[in-house]
């Protein structure tokens, strides 16, 4: 059934099986690979997660299908609420900080794990491209204990050596102990989850690290579609992808319009 998954499917797996239960969850502006990742732990060994789908704090492990929303502000999401947050809530909740998840996306993203959702050009008063902004992921990257960055692309423009901004830090040019002397509570970014592959981050240079690829994919394609350098150790394993009950969790449940297969 692996064999069968398509790639976001295998990401929102990779994402599912690093998750664990009674662990705060934010998937933020409610990303589909993330958001089908949360979920699917939640389903399947997280039944003490929270999970927020966008602001809405859900439980949905007896719904039958989750159906899925196209705005942040749907208040659609209602229907399975236990609570709703407004954005300063949020940002004054401290209870959650150490057991948190977040998940942060990019228009760019750098070896370092720094994120950029600004835009793309060297003058920020003439962008060649306009992103939508750090809409919070300066925030949540700081507020919750452990974070992850998830890109759909995975190409040498959105993985590059260095973003032409930064709007949410990761270990900034490598340099040792940056984010302690900066005050920061969390260690930084834990992994880049990719179409292609999962990388983490070496301890010592904090420059990403080939820590798997998907089925079907090679080291070498993995090289040739990055455009930063790459640590690759002499053996990668493949990316555990969903089991048959993962699969029909995501495609019956939680991704039953097939995002995910599109």
């Amino acid at each position: 059934m692996t064999d069968s998954a398509t790639p976001k499917e295998v990401m929102a797996a990779a994402i599912a099986h690093d998750l664990r239960d009674g662990q705060w969850v934010e998937v933020g502006a409610n990303l589909p690979v993330p958001r089908a990742g949360a979920l699917l732990a939640h389903l399947h060994h997280g039944p003490d997660m929270t999970v927020m789908i966008a602001m809405t704090k859900a439980y949905v492990r007896e719904t039958p299908v989750i159906e899925e929303f196209e705005f942040i502000t749907d208040v659609g999401a209602m229907r399975w609420a236990e609570a709703y947050y407004q954005h300063d809530q949020l940002l004054n909740n401290q209870r959650h900080r150490a057991n948190g998840v977040f998940f942060c996306g990019g228009i760019q993203i750098d070896r370092y794990g720094n994120s950029n959702l600004i835009g793309i050009g060297s003058d920020h008063k003439q962008l060649k491209f306009r992103g939508p902004g750090a809409i919070g992921t300066c925030n949540a990257t700081v507020q919750n204990g452990h974070w992850h960055l998830v890109t759909t692309s995975h190409n040498p423009r959105v993985l590059v050596d260095r973003v032409d901004f930064v709007s949410a830090l990761g270990y900034g040019r490598g340099e040792p102990n940056l984010r302690a002397e900066l005050g920061l509570p969390n260690d930084g970014p834990a992994s880049i989850v990719t179409p292609l592959c999962v990388f983490d981050f070496d301890e010592e240079t904090r420059s990403a690290r080939l820590k798997s690829v998907h089925p079907g994919v090679t080291k070498d394609e993995v090289v040739e579609k990055t455009g930063f350098e790459i640590l690759v150790p002499e053996t990668v394993p493949t990316t555990e992808g969903p089991t048959p009950e993962e699969l029909a969790l995501l495609r019956t449940r939680i991704d039953a319009n097939g995002a995910l297969r599109a």
